[in-house]
């Protein structure tokens, strides 16, 4: 079979699309084949399709493997016959015997484009997905594509590829449904066949961080610094802030004018609580703005980063929070212990401080 336009237009692939017309051979090979072995079954064990570009042909072979065995089995010849063929024939020799098969030219176009499709469509996955692989821990619009029992699938970008968003990824109370425009974090890439991914959620702190730098300049140019955050997805953030520059008012920059910036981010985030707490290099300071809302009237250390903090007696739900969220998130933003104590409590138990204390 000779087909020198094929040949030219694999030539013309490879310039296009990037793929090397070896990877094109080499899976056509394998692909043809197959695709003898569905249309004569029985004589498929032991074909063998060669390309050759050059010659522009594809050329077809029984194969079977010279055997010094009483019986051969399927696609192995004796030793003997063997030797009739050629006389060098020796043991683990392949003989080779070309055949030209009935309406396999059809078999060959067809599988060829099949082919081709696939090798188009993997290479352009790869290569799209090479360049998301510097997107990981950034910010990107998508659109909510499909919804099923447990995943959410979100086209990125221009729809060049498709995020998976996990259940453990999703933010409890959030509903996704299809044509929805949503911001999401790329939590990770994954590239490799045909498992590769793009993972991401709407349930990490980077989410949080990213949208802040989307609504604040000065975090996006660095004059305010982002020391931490803990989160409870759907429920309450803690971001900790910090600036170099005595001049910019780092707590102002984040809310923005009649809390413009901040409620930005709260809606896109759908009602989530938001704490905008100024960082201390003094952890004990940095322990009671942690608590905000509540006020705090001190915080004394009791031992290797951990402290009690105390606070008026009519701000100790508010301190604790519902099931203990807000001390909860306070004790992983600030990566101490913190045990919560009424004022009442704390004169009860006559606290005396062993280390530092500090009034909020």
């Amino acid at each position: 079979m000779v087909n020198k336009d094929f040949f030219a237009a694999l030539a013309d692939l490879e310039r296009e699309k990037g793929i090397s017309e070896d990877t094109f051979i080499e899976a056509l090979e394998t692909a043809l084949v197959s695709a003898y072995k569905k249309q004569f079954d029985g004589e498929a064990g032991r074909v063998e399709v060669k390309l050759d570009p050059e010659k522009g042909t594809i050329r077809c072979y029984f194969t079977r493997t010279v055997t010094d065995a009483e019986e051969p089995g399927e696609g192995e010849i004796s030793l003997e016959e063997a030797q009739e063929l050629k006389k060098s024939a020796k043991v683990g020799d392949v003989l080779r015997d070309e055949f030209a098969p009935k309406d396999f030219s059809r078999i060959a176009a067809q599988t060829a484009k099949q082919v081709i499709l696939q090798k188009i469509h993997e290479t352009e996955r790869d290569n799209t997905l090479s360049e998301f692989s510097d997107k990981e821990g950034e910010l990107m619009s998508g659109l909510v594509r499909k919804v099923d029992a447990r995943n959410v699938y979100i086209e990125l970008g221009k729809g060049q590829i498709e995020g998976l968003m996990l259940p453990q990824d999703q933010v409890p109370g959030e509903k996704y449904n299809v044509g929805d425009k949503i911001k999401v974090y790329v939590k990770r890439v994954k590239s490799g066949g045909r498992n590769a991914q793009v993972l991401v959620t709407r349930a990490a702190p980077g989410l949080v961080k990213r949208l802040f730098e989307e609504e604040v300049p000065e975090i996006k140019a660095g004059t305010v610094i982002v020391k931490g955050i803990s989160r409870e997805p759907g429920h309450r953030t803690k971001m900790a802030i910090m600036s170099e520059d005595a001049r910019i008012d780092a707590v102002g920059a984040c809310v923005g004018n009649k809390g413009a910036r901040v409620n930005a981010v709260v809606a896109e985030l759908g009602g989530e609580k938001i704490d905008i707490i100024l960082w201390s290099e003094n952890p004990l300071e940095f322990i009671a703005k942690a608590l905000s809302p509540a006020t705090v009237l001190s915080v004394t250390q009791m031992g290797e980063k951990s402290a009690v903090a105390v606070v008026p007696d009519d701000k100790l739900s508010l301190a604790i929070g519902r099931d203990g969220q807000n001390a909860r998130l306070a004790a992983r933003l600030t990566g101490w212990k913190i045990d919560v104590k009424s004022e009442s409590a704390a004169a009860k138990l006559n606290l005396e401080a062993p280390a530092e204390e500090t009034e909020a």
